[in-house]
């Protein structure tokens, strides 16, 4: 992987991280057509720009690490234990799903779940609108939610988000909560391909493991804090048709 590969890649991640529109399918479609094999060393600058992510979320929330918001994070690691647990048992079923018809698939059925929800959604009839006050048992439910997030294609943040604003979360909260359940998420699968590809790192890719770190970090940062004030005055149907768009055409593409 050159330089300007790994640029790309950062900014992809960074901006498809956060949005409900799958970081993941981004990576390996935009994988594919750059021609940057699955090698443990190009799997190893991933796991650098899926650390920054994590450090983008920190940096923004960074007045939520303390012992005054325990609770939250507890709520954080319960929704975080289905995915976990699921994860966990059914890690090699799921890694044959990673296929360009499979994230197309799903990129049309995220779509098509957006703008369903939008149609029925009234932001003035959310319960919560600090993730503070939300509950174990809907920290729960949207934990159920993300558990789809499994399926390449399906986004984290997408499913997650479905889920919070089905308890009754409103956009802006459901948003958050999804920033901050990234953590655990990430963290996880971070440190499981480290220890897979630990080996392929080496001197001589430090500065191009800078590069993408850097360039996801600052981009993350930046599309989480952009993507709050954007769902001040809009909704996410945008991301819906962009989402129906996107899977239509890598479909007519590949298939």
């Amino acid at each position: 992987m050159d330089i300007l590969q790994i640029i790309i890649l950062g900014i992809i991640e960074g901006v498809t991280e956060f949005l409900p529109i799958s970081s993941t399918g981004h990576l390996i479609v935009v994988s594919h057509w750059m021609g940057v094999a699955q090698t443990e060393s190009n799997k190893a600058m991933e796991v650098m720009i899926q650390l920054a992510a994590i450090l983008a979320v920190i940096a923004n929330y960074r007045d939520k690490f303390s012992l005054k918001h325990r609770e939250l994070w507890l709520k954080v690691c319960v929704s975080f234990l289905p995915i976990a647990l699921i994860g966990a048992i059914f890690y090699q079923p799921i890694k044959m799903l990673f296929t360009i018809e499979v994230v197309a698939i799903m990129f049309i059925v995220g779509g098509v779940v957006f703008l369903v929800l939008e149609y029925f959604y009234k932001e003035e009839s959310a319960q919560i609108y600090n993730v503070e006050a939300m509950t174990y048992r809907q920290a729960f439910w949207i934990g159920i939610a993300q558990v789809f997030a499994l399926i390449p294609g399906a986004s984290r943040a997408g499913a997650s988000i479905v889920g919070a604003l089905l308890v009754g979360l409103s956009r802006k909260a459901s948003a958050e909560f999804s920033f901050l359940l990234a953590l655990p998420v990430l963290f996880g699968a971070a440190s499981l391909d480290l220890w897979k590809h630990y080996e392929a790192f080496n001197q001589k890719d430090v500065f191009i493991l800078l590069i993408g770190f850097v360039t996801a970090f600052v981009v993350a940062y930046m599309t989480m804090k952009l993507f709050i004030r954007f769902l001040e005055r809009f909704t996410f149907v945008a991301f819906g048709i962009y989402r129906i768009l996107f899977g239509v055409l890598l479909l007519w593409w590949w298939v």
